[in-house]
């Protein structure tokens, strides 16, 4: 048998395996995005953009949802990394089942803990009663941006936890005693040593954090937050006002947003791998 033959048999064997795959990711990726597209320029073509980037409210939108979840990603790094390098360098009784009760969000769908977020500061929730009873009056959050951020931090620290964790347990030891040695006090060690060993983490994993907060649509849809998180809007303008072009078009425009932050997270992570190593 000639290698021209034999290769001809490769590339038909690797074409039978690969077509499959290239078949479910046509049909589950490649079409409906193209069919997003399509639809969003349905109501006047590149108008409709124009139509959601001057409209004040859209836009009111697209900064609160991109804020918000820039700040549950701050808030989530800063727990993770103070709560991460406590338990990878700390060995207690308990500690097992407190790291399992850390990623217990991941169980559950966002309406799961937009209800956990009103039984926490909701109208008959914990902290209402407790504040009834202290100053005579209920404090009330779950039906806020505060309520949408505690809501939503609590279902990215499982996200970013683990990540942080496994980083952490790569960490040498002994780059801390050298910069010790040198005098460095706690918070230089922490500044010069920890944070640029686990940065490549932090960056990956606030990367989707950030994208997850972006699209986050069922605690939003159960806290019913009175303000409009791009998620929410969309929703009701697809269904709703039977808007459907703007829809589709605010939905790209969502997309776009969150590819463009994975994408440069991706290139800057890999950097920092790079300097790193």
């Amino acid at each position: 048998m000639s290698v021209r033959h034999m290769s001809r048999n490769e590339n038909g064997a690797l074409l039978l395996l690969v077509a499959p795959a290239a078949a479910l990711f046509a049909a589950f990726w490649i079409l409906p995005m193209a069919r997003l597209v399509f639809v969003s320029g349905s109501g006047g073509g590149l108008a409709t953009y124009v139509q959601v980037l001057g409209n004040a409210r859209y836009l009111t939108s697209l900064f609160m949802t991109t804020a918000l979840a820039a700040a549950v990603t701050l808030a989530t790094l800063a727990i993770c990394v103070a709560s991460g390098l406590f338990l990878v360098r700390n060995r207690f009784i308990g500690r097992n089942l407190l790291v399992a009760i850390l990623t217990l969000p991941l169980a559950f769908p966002g309406v799961v803990i937009g209800f956990m977020v009103i039984m926490l500061g909701g109208r008959q929730g914990l902290v209402g009663t407790v504040t009834q009873e202290l100053i005579g009056s209920k404090t009330v959050f779950a039906y806020s941006v505060t309520g949408l951020f505690i809501g939503y931090i609590y279902f990215s620290i499982p996200r970013v936890i683990l990540t942080v964790m496994a980083a952490a347990e790569k960490l040498d030891p002994q780059l801390e005693e050298a910069a010790r040695s040198l005098g460095a006090g706690r918070w230089l060690v922490v500044r010069d040593v920890i944070l640029p060993g686990l940065l490549p983490a932090l960056i990956s994993s606030g990367a989707i954090c950030f994208a997850t907060s972006m699209g986050a649509f069922g605690t939003a849809f159960t806290l019913n937050a009175g303000i409009d998180v791009l998620p929410m809007l969309i929703y009701n303008e697809f269904t709703l006002d039977a808007n459907i072009p703007v829809a589709a078009a605010l939905s790209v425009v969502l997309g776009i947003i969150t590819w463009a932050v994975l994408v440069l997270a991706r290139t800057a992570a890999g950097s920092g791998v790079a300097a790193a190593g």
